[in-house]
């Protein structure tokens, strides 16, 4: 009896869509996995709806939307429903050997970490070549096993801090980081919430925000270059062709864009917007591009009919994309509903012509509470049209509403993002009352460490808010989630 295929998946944290020369970025930054591309099939509208990193991963390894997870803050209360069959659950009970490296979740045989956040020291941080060290080792144990596996690899190269390892880190900038009169980062490092955190990473005092831009493209090829290395493993193994390869993100991540400075909360879609490349030449044919809309609770019935399981007994609430691989249906979902709790609790409605963004609190950013954009004539989301089109505002919103009542009656579980609490880590606070509250209160980042790191770096002028008595670190070395 054949052996069933083995499952890899690649979910690259903070990776866009559209900085990935695949999906038509005009730089360069992904040849590998373009080339991977051209061997499967490359979904061009896939969206996480529920971001950041927690529940965006539950959604992926899940097959269930917010509702069902009842996960929808990066700092959730409480675990994942027991209810709730994950992944690597329903793979175990099918004869898989499963093992995750860098993102612990339920079901996982074995759990492997590496060094995703720590620089070396020149200060660079070689996340993916750390990964190779631990993923390959692995993945060699697992293709020896007479049992099928699962392999979870989770890459940090896209998340801050952006520090690509020479050459990566100059193959898209030729200019002066450093140029005095070039006034891009100013409001990037006047951000009190966020400054200190920048300042502990970004060779100081960068002037330049398309250094930056760059370093997080540096970031992604330098990635690339290392995924390699685990398909020319497979290949090695001779067990690429047996293998189904998933490559897609938890979310996307925000450069310069809608004042979010390089980090991954709004529900812009450069943050929701993620890649989707699924190989396996048994069954997906090679060199395809489908524009259908689809969500990324769609991904696992999608593996688990091509591996050939049957969950009878259990419905997802994603579907399988394999009926538009072949050509049953051109769209899953085109209008859905998203979230975020992250640095801001928000949630909205999209359709294939317009995005409403409704903020549930005030956030640290001075947004309106109110956002409607057009995404044929504004694909960017820079023309907030609310009080212009209140009709289609409340349009939208009554759509969304809808929505929500149903999966609330659908699984008898309230909408999650409305019973978070202090899902912003201060305890005792509870929403937000007002802009400059969430502003003052959010904080990311070590000033002193900010500063000893400037210092040594030469930096040429005090940094906004390095130094400030009122600031309390609240926040993690590793950054934004």
């Amino acid at each position: 009896m054949k052996r069933k295929p083995n499952l890899l998946i690649l979910g690259i944290d903070s990776l866009r869509a559209d900085h990935m020369s695949c999906y038509g970025y005009p730089r360069l930054t992904t040849p590998h996995m373009d080339r991977f591309a051209t061997e499967g099939v490359l979904f061009e509208n896939t969206f996480s709806p529920h971001i950041p990193t927690t529940p965006g991963y539950a959604c992926m390894l899940t097959g269930m939307d917010c509702f069902n997870t009842q996960i929808v803050a990066l700092r959730h209360k409480g675990g994942l429903r027991p209810e709730v069959r994950t992944l690597p659950e329903i793979l175990k009970e099918n004869g898989y050997n499963t093992a995750t490296v860098q993102y612990p979740f339920r079901g996982f045989d074995k759990v492997l970490e590496y060094s995703g956040w720590g620089g070396d020291p020149g200060g660079k941080m070689p996340k993916a070549e750390n990964l190779n060290k631990v993923a390959i080792p692995e993945l060699d144990r697992m293709a020896d096993a007479p049992e099928p596996f699962f392999l979870f690899l989770r890459h940090l190269d896209p998340h801050t801090p952006y520090l690509p390892p020479a050459p990566y880190e100059r193959i898209f900038y030729h200019g002066n980081e450093y140029d005095p009169e070039n006034k891009s980062m100013e409001p990037v490092m006047a951000f009190k919430p966020f400054c200190d955190y920048f300042a502990s990473w970004l060779p100081g005092p960068v002037t330049d925000k398309d250094y930056v831009i760059a370093q997080y493209d540096g970031a992604v090829a330098y990635m690339d270059a290392a995924i390699q290395s685990i398909f020319t493993a497979l290949e090695a193994k001779g067990i690429l062709d047996d293998t189904v390869v998933v490559i897609t993100a938890d979310h996307g991540e925000t450069l310069y864009e809608h004042e979010c400075w390089f980090d991954h909360h709004g529900t812009y879609d450069n943050v929701l917007h993620v890649p989707l490349i699924i190989r396996y030449p048994e069954k997906v044919p090679a060199g395809l591009r489908l524009s259908g809309y689809n969500q990324n609770w769609d991904i696992v019935p999608t593996i688990l009919e091509l591996l050939d399981i049957q969950v009878s007994d259990y419905q997802f609430d994603g579907r399988s994309l394999m009926d538009m691989v072949r050509g049953e249906t051109p769209h899953h979902d085109t209008e859905f509903y998203f979230t975020e709790c992250t640095w801001m609790r928000k949630h909205g409605w999209r359709t294939p012509e317009w995005k409403l963004i409704l903020a549930l609190e005030p956030d640290f950013h001075f947004k309106p509470p109110v956002e409607l954009y057009n995404l044929l004539d504004d694909p960017e989301e820079n023309n907030n049209l609310a009080e212009k089109e209140p009709e289609v505002v409340e349009f939208l919103k009554a759509r969304m509403e809808a929505h929500i009542a149903q999966r609330e009656k659908a699984t008898g579980l309230p909408n999650p993002i409305h019973h978070q609490g202090d899902w912003h880590g201060h305890e005792g606070i509870g929403a937000f009352k007002s802009s400059q509250q969430a502003y003052d209160t959010l904080h990311i980042g070590n000033p002193g460490e900010a500063a000893k790191l400037q210092a040594r770096l030469g930096g040429r002028r005090r940094l906004p808010g390095s130094a400030l008595p009122r600031w309390r670190w609240r926040g993690r070395t590793s950054g934004p989630a």
